[in-house]
């Protein structure tokens, strides 16, 4: 008798026999092709009901049942389809629903004032002024801002910050890294060290005190955090970096192409000398020798940019990368590679240089928290912190990649029963990795869709924005735990009405 991981209790002689086999029926057991063959043979009416029922063992209440669901299935097969004009429902039209239809016309299809008049002009033969079409949007402002403010932000762990311009005026957004909740969206005149203060402070009054922020190198961001967060270290957005990375990459092999067309042309000048003087051209000879060596610099370097590209993209910055001092010391030889090459081409490679020597604490930053989190991961699993990150640069190669397999198998072998333990923390720890503020820059292209209708924004509009946006629920993600969900249920753990319910109104449902 097994006991493993339950207690023990002894069996009588009569628990101990087998519970008898389910009774199965003949009606359970037909096929839906044969009760489709039964249901037709009914409707037939060449064989009685009765008799159909006696030869399939089954009751005449089945045969029945069966010719009803055929009778309906043919009575859809054969109706005739609707009509354009048909009525397909009702819907009663008053002015608090005209006010939702307006508010979600401007926000969910980013409808200007002068749009939402006209569609109500021409769809339902109501007249509406662009003033009336304002006084409803902004309406809604207070009740939007008061729940805004109500939200605490100590839940935050990363923050992601960054700037956005319209008509030459910053807009200074914040956004969760782990819910997309936009805690900040501010239209300002400035956006130095002031301002920024400010505003994280006033963040800070409710509850914002994340492990770290994620930014781009603006000066005026990074300085005004310095002074109101300074225990909050600001991370670099990785994006930035290689964002700035690749231009220079294609530029050195678009030059290069364009060495290899110039010396393709010198020669083909100087066969055709050739062929018509029998003999070359002397100018065109040297011509061609300087064209080869720049074609063989040309491509060189951007072979050898090309190579510190991959290292800095798929090495330093990849999350399964070696640990931070490491990462460190190499970084620093990319950016003293750099500089040897500098003089052929200043204009483009100094800039990146420059960044990466500038900012290379911020930009690995990430990495010495990976590491602290990699070593807690390790004792509690009582393993080595080479094992660890050796499941997590396991995890990062491709799944049909030979290399993958044999590489788990060996931890396999290594963690035994701790392998699945272990591969799943790894992998939650490396999903949580912030390296860039890639979620802020999604926001900001979200919000150019409502800004480029106005030429001027104020405060009011993006707090009616900002409400609209943490409150709408996410209709498709790449995560699937955000489908279905809304930034701030994401952010509190806790479900909330519909954003237009939550602005005091009733949504029309169908009867």
């Amino acid at each position: 008798m097994d006991c493993q991981g339950t207690s023990c209790i002894p069996l009588s002689q009569s628990e101990l026999i087998p519970a008898p086999a389910p009774v199965s029926w003949p009606a359970q057991r037909l096929l839906p092709q044969q009760r489709q063959e039964l249901a037709i043979r009914a409707l037939a009416g060449a064989e009685s009901i009765s008799e159909l029922a006696r030869q399939h063992e089954v009751s005449r209440k089945f045969v029945y049942q069966q010719v009803a669901a055929a009778e309906v299935a043919l009575d859809r097969a054969f109706a005739p389809p609707p009509r354009a004009d048909d009525v397909l429902f009702y819907l009663p039209v008053t002015r608090a629903w005209l006010r939702q239809l307006v508010l979600a016309l401007v926000l969910i299809c980013h409808s200007s004032t002068r749009g939402v008049a006209e569609l109500l002009r021409d769809l339902f033969d109501y007249r509406i002024s662009q003033g009336a079409v304002h006084n409803i949007v902004h309406g809604a402002v207070p009740r939007a801002r008061g729940i805004n403010r109500r939200y605490d932000l100590s839940g935050i762990d990363i923050g992601l910050l960054d700037e956005i311009y319209q008509a030459g005026a910053p807009v200074l957004v914040g956004v969760d890294a782990a819910s997309t909740f936009c805690f900040l969206l501010s239209p300002e005149q400035h956006r130095d060290a002031d301002t920024w203060g400010i505003r994280l402070l006033e963040a800070a009054d409710r509850g914002f005190a994340p492990e770290a922020t994620v930014a781009d190198f603006a000066a005026g961001l990074r300085a005004g955090q310095g002074q109101a967060l300074p225990e909050v270290p600001c991370r670099g957005d990785g994006f930035h970096a290689l964002y700035i990375v690749r231009p220079l990459v294609r530029y050195l092999e678009n030059r290069a192409y364009t060495a290899i067309e110039a010396r393709t042309k010198l020669e083909r000048k100087q066969a055709a000398v050739e062929h018509r003087r029998g003999r070359k051209d002397r100018s065109l000879v040297a011509k061609l020798q300087s064209a080869r060596r720049a074609e063989v610099e040309a491509i060189a370097l951007a072979d050898e940019v090309g190579l510190l590209a991959r290292w800095l993209r798929d090495d330093i910055l990849s999350v399964a990368g070696p640990e931070h001092a490491v990462r460190l010391e190499l970084l620093d030889f990319v950016a003293a590679e750099l500089a040897a090459r500098e003089p052929a081409c200043a204009h483009r490679i100094r800039p990146v240089r420059v960044l990466l020597e500038n900012q290379r604490e911020n930009l690995l930053a990430f990495a010495a928290g990976l590491d602290r989190d990699l070593g807690a991961l390790a004792r509690r699993w009582q393993i080595g912190v080479t094992t660890a990150r050796e499941v997590l640069r396991m995890q990062a190669l491709p799944m049909r990649d030979p290399e993958r397999w044999r590489r788990e198998a060996a931890l396999r072998a290594t963690l035994k029963g701790r392998y699945h333990g272990v591969s799943t923390e790894v992998r939650r720890l490396s999903d949580g990795v912030v390296r860039a503020s890639s979620l802020v820059e999604n926001l900001n292209s979200r919000l150019r869709a409502y800004f480029f209708l106005r030429r001027q924004l104020g405060g009011d509009y993006l707090t009616l924005l900002q409400f609209f946006l943490n409150h709408r629920r996410y209709l498709r993600s790449d995560n699937p735990d955000r489908v279905g969900k809304s930034p701030a249920e994401l952010m509190t753990g806790q479900g909330h009405a519909h954003w237009l319910e939550l602005l005091g109104y009733t949504r029309f449902s169908r009867a």
